[in-house]
């Protein structure tokens, strides 16, 4: 019987991948008010003109109203999407284990200290602010990238299995 190891040189990629995502989330908090809105802007803009028929005829009330619906989903959704991200990465770090263990708390436990980090890092940024709201939907897309990073490894040992 061959004795596993517990530090393999996938969990070591999926270390440096996390503290990576890490980095690039710090990097998107740090930006002020009017960086951050330049960067969820690029996004909202080709949205609505690429996809939003005959937006360039709104008037512009209605073009403001649009956009500003628009740009909150899409933060949000670049939210939810990054901590996916760190959670897929922090899981695969810690290793195949069962969904209800220690080593999943663990993996989801970093996910959302960090959430909670980077809200109260927000306060510290001009125009920016700290939400719990935000931190519930990183800590959601953490779960999204766990969940989603057990069942990549389910789906691998079952291969290797046949």
């Amino acid at each position: 019987m061959e004795k596993k190891r517990f530090f393999t040189p996938a969990r070591a990629i999926f270390c440096l991948l996390s503290v990576a995502v890490m980095a690039a989330i710090f990097y998107l908090s740090s930006q002020d008010a009017d960086e951050s809105s330049q960067t969820s802007g690029f996004f909202t803009d080709f949205i609505l003109n690429h996809f939003v028929k005959g937006y360039a005829d709104f008037t512009p009330e209605h073009k403001d109203e649009i956009n500003e619906v628009i740009s909150f989903i899409i933060r949000k959704c670049a939210h939810f999407s990054a901590y996916a991200s760190l959670g897929f990465c922090t899981s695969c770090a810690v290793g195949k284990r069962r969904l209800f263990s220690l080593g999943s708390l663990l993996a989801w436990g970093i996910c959302i200290l960090y959430a909670c980090s980077d809200e109260f890092h927000q306060r510290f940024v001009a125009g920016r602010s700290c939400e719990l709201r935000d931190v519930m939907i990183d800590s959601s897309g953490a779960l999204t990238g766990l969940l989603a990073a057990m069942l990549a490894m389910w789906i691998v040992s079952r291969k290797k299995a046949e």
